[in-house]
């Protein structure tokens, strides 16, 4: 064969490719197959079940959809009292949004990126507002959109297997789903070092930060289910009431002190600084294994996503949540023009290299005109509530 003619060939088959996986993800997010997402009544609770377990039951647009689609239905039915939202499979809660398959359509269709996004984010916002009580059942790990459609609710129960992370710095991208909004009220700076290193939080730690309501032995997760689902025409309070029993009840890790304790004067200090470059400098003179530690795992960060999260961070303190997921919506969209997203997807999801080659590549060449650009109005493509 000529090499004329396998050159039209691949052409041929690389644009088949391409439109196979925006037909995919289409089907996928106008008919998601109803078993990626369990929607069931028990007793007085709607009960969402998320679905992919061997994908960390990670988030596709089709089943934000179909949440959310529910959601409104339970909150105008009088026969539904409470929302419980859980991950199938012991694994996870869920891992966060789908990245790969976004990072693969991402390349060749900006509109569903929008879309994603912008659904994703409406999602998390009527979460945060809606009227009934809204209980999520954060066992296993949690990151990313996982965190979106559980830490904005109104409880959220941590098991000794919760695994909690917001990794996106890794990635090339930001803590967004309204981390923007709940990471910088945390104690301290803490939530200013959990968004910049990814710190991962585990058990009881994840109730001790403040990033789940209660705590609650893993093998009691399906009584306390039963509980709250026999509950008749509860309140908040009724709820609440028996969310507090279970968790006065558990004694696992109840004594142990918080992972951080120790070392929260270190990172009040360090992260309290309003420049990327004068945290790297707080902690390479503190000098501590700790400090140093977190030096190695920042040095490892795409350099614009550092600026971004910490702009977002410090900006985000004194907006509210709608506010704030304009302003990430904003920062998604850039990133989704931009390189390190990809880069970062390529190098841990894909070819597993962990040696991504982020551009700008310094902290140096990330300029204000850069970070302010990432942050400017999309006009009447903004997000709007």
């Amino acid at each position: 064969m000529r090499s004329g003619e396998m050159w039209r060939l691949l052409s041929r088959f690389n644009s088949f490719r391409r439109t196979h996986v925006i037909l995919q993800h289409l089907r996928m997010s106008k008919h998601t197959d109803a078993a990626e997402v369990l929607l069931e009544r028990k007793g007085c609770a709607g009960v969402i079940t998320l679905n992919r377990p061997k994908l960390l039951n990670t988030l596709t647009v089709g089943m934000i959809r179909q949440i959310y689609t529910q959601l409104k239905k339970w909150e105008q039915d009088p026969e539904t009292f409470l929302i419980i939202i859980k991950g199938a499979g012991g694994k996870a809660f869920c891992a966060g949004g789908d990245i790969r398959a976004i990072s693969e359509i991402g390349n060749k269709n900006q509109k569903i990126l929008q879309d994603f996004f912008r659904e994703e984010y409406m999602l998390n916002n009527y979460i945060a507002s809606y009227r009934k009580p809204y209980v999520a059942l954060i066992h296993g790990i949690t990151m990313g959109g996982g965190v979106g459609v559980s830490v904005h609710g109104q409880f959220r129960v941590a098991t000794e297997k919760s695994l909690f992370a917001m990794p996106e710095t890794a990635i090339g991208l930001f803590p967004d789903v309204g981390g923007g909004y709940f990471l910088p009220r945390l104690q301290g700076k803490l939530g200013y070092f959990l968004g910049l290193t990814g710190f991962r939080l585990k058990g009881r730690d994840v109730y001790t930060a403040g990033i789940a309501t209660h705590f609650v032995d893993s093998e009691k997760l399906d009584t306390l289910e039963e509980d709250l689902s026999a509950l008749k025409a509860p309140s908040s309070e009724n709820v609440a009431d028996v969310l507090e029993t279970y968790h006065t009840k558990s004694k696992i890790d109840r004594d142990k002190s918080f992972i951080l304790e120790e070392h929260m004067d270190k990172i009040n200090s360090c992260f309290s600084a309003n420049t990327v470059e004068q945290i790297i400098e707080n902690l390479r003179q503190d000098g501590s294994s700790f400090a140093l530690e977190q030096l190695k795992v920042i040095n490892k960060m795409s350099p614009t996503s550092l600026k971004i999260t910490l702009r977002q961070l410090m900006e985000g303190s004194s907006k509210t949540l709608q506010e704030v997921l304009t302003m990430e919506y904003r920062l998604s969209q850039s990133c989704m023009r931009g390189h390190d997203f990809y880069e970062g997807v390529r190098a841990l999801l894909i070819d597993k290299d962990q040696s991504p080659k982020w551009k700008p590549a310094d902290l140096k060449e990330v300029t204000d005109e850069d970070l302010n650009n990432h942050f400017k109005s999309l006009g009447h493509n903004d997000l709007k509530f």
